[in-house]
């Protein structure tokens, strides 16, 4: 017979309060029940990431978990996070409710009506802790001089705060505190749903996601999406398959793949879909063939070439990159987005911030054998074709600066560019270029405060006219040994050499 002296484990615990309010404990439930409660046993590593399908139950449980855990020990102290305090604040209050309500915990409620606010509580309990015994505070909150032994972050990671790199930056700084504050032998339990690809519920590498550096590495997960690999409802008592159908009908595709099926994608539907470019680890090479230099990517051969500079000057996050970026085409007909590069430089004493990106320009051009350049000269840029035609001379590198004013409107450019290239899959792009922000920035465009500076510099290559590396007459040559734009032996020769 259990009686209110008997400590009982969790599932137990909810059990018995299922019960006693006429409920029935569902299979998926009672997974989520033993998977926490085996967390709380061990001794270390008592870090976890639980994510279940919308209204599977699981703030219910993890409130019966928060009430469990102070009945275990008066003394432990819990930090409710979410994304805004209000939310912290329900979780709080759920646990009250519960320690108000269940046979074995009504024992704990204070004896002063000051302990048991709605954003904090603190129960009887033998210790003399500055602490509460359960506070509620928002990610924003400042948490400094805290200390907790069990951190639930519920939903901390929302839409308003995952929609750019910059808001994702500054969430993972806050909950980085969060090892600060949880004791040594504390446990964190985050609860919550994907709402971007780059979401933090991320414990491992991940195939398709090299880009990305799991934020919860090392948490033990339970994952539980509400279809199972059967393609069934994991609990056809609430959602059967009509009531499924109708949610992913109103919801929409990627919305339910991200709140019911838990796959971390952007609800935001991108028109422009990484999944449609094709990945090769080829490197670019100058070889001899039949008498001519021949430019090749792998063992394909490049006929042309186009190569767009879109800068800018301020290295801050939230601002516009500075970024170039070229693109080839091979005799096959494939596009080749072989290299791009976000331009960081940090201006010293008297160098000059213009004259170093132009010579990071200048290397770009050289390690690329690219024999020209477009660059855009809206805003800060009308003065940089001059300073870059005085800079590649210092790399022994000749091409031709063209200027290009863009008067057409970015987001109609971009997608002139790409749609009908990604439609086709035949825009080809080598994997360092995949391991820059540029794929980022394809699975955000059309999103609030998203950077698009490599897309608008890849789009000015794609929609430029490409230089062609073939012809007998091309009249732009490196000056380093090669001919391999068809110069018929036409060379010209280093003659700014000082003996």
């Amino acid at each position: 017979m259990i009686t209110k002296k008997t400590k009982v484990d969790f599932f137990d615990f909810v059990f018995l309060w299922l019960k006693i309010n006429g409920f029935e404990m569902p299979a998926h439930q009672r997974k989520m029940t033993k998977w926490i409660e085996n967390i709380w046993n061990k001794k270390e590593d008592r870090n976890g990431l639980l994510m279940a399908f919308r209204n599977s139950g699981k703030s219910t449980l993890i409130g019966l978990f928060c009430a469990w855990a102070l009945y275990q020990n008066n003394n432990i102290r819990i930090l409710v996070l979410a994304a805004d305090s209000s939310l912290a604040e329900k979780m709080v209050r759920n646990v009250k409710h519960i320690i108000e309500k269940h046979i074995l915990t009504s024992a704990l409620r204070p004896r002063k009506k000051e302990e048991w606010a709605s954003d904090k509580f603190t129960i009887a309990r033998s210790g003399e802790l500055r602490d509460p015994s359960m506070l509620a505070k928002g990610v924003e909150a400042n948490l400094t001089g805290l200390r907790a032994d069990l951190i639930i972050c519920d939903d901390v990671e929302v839409p308003k705060n995952c929609d750019s790199q910059l808001k994702r930056d500054e969430l993972r700084k806050k909950l980085d505190e969060l090892d600060y504050i949880v004791t040594p032998d504390g446990m964190q339990l985050y609860i919550g749903t994907p709402h971007t690809f780059y979401s933090i519920y991320q414990t491992t590498e991940e195939e398709g996601k090299e880009d990305i550096r799991p934020y919860l590495k090392g948490f033990a997960k339970l994952k539980l999406p509400i279809l199972n690999d059967a393609g069934k409802s994991v609990w056809p008592e609430r959602f059967s398959e009509e009531k499924i159908a109708a949610i992913r009908q109103r919801s929409g595709e990627l919305k339910f793949a991200s709140q019911m099926m838990l796959e971390a994608v952007n609800s935001a539907n991108s028109i422009l879909d990484p999944q449609d470019l094709r990945i090769y680890d080829d490197r670019i090479s100058l070889q001899f063939c039949n008498g001519q230099e021949v430019l090749k990517i792998g063992d394909k051969r490049m006929i042309s070439v186009s190569c767009w500079w879109d800068p800018a000057f301020s290295q801050k996050k939230e601002n516009d990159n500075s970024v170039i970026a070229c693109v080839f085409v091979g005799e096959d007909g494939r596009y080749y987005l072989h290299d791009l590069e976000y331009i960081k430089v940090s201006a010293e004493k008297d160098d000059n911030v213009a004259s170093m990106q132009c010579r990071k320009v200048a290397e770009f051009l050289s390690r690329n054998y690219i024999p020209a350049i477009h660059v855009e000269t809206n805003g800060i840029g009308r003065f940089l074709p001059g300073i870059l035609k005085q800079t590649l001379p210092s790399l022994c590198w000749q091409a031709a600066v063209l200027e290009e004013y863009s008067s057409k409107n970015k987001e109609d450019r971009i997608l002139e560019a790409f749609e009908t290239l990604l439609a086709e899959k035949a825009l080809f792009i080598s994997k360092k270029v995949y391991g820059t922000g540029f794929v980022q920035e394809m699975r955000e465009w059309g999103g609030k405060n998203c950077h698009d500076d490599a897309l608008d510099a890849v789009a000015g290559c794609l929609l430029a006219g490409p230089i062609r590396l073939n012809r007998a007459n091309n009249k732009v040559v490196a000056l380093k040994k090669s001919s391999w734009q068809g110069t018929d032996g036409q060379f010209s020769a280093i003659t700014n050499f000082k003996i």
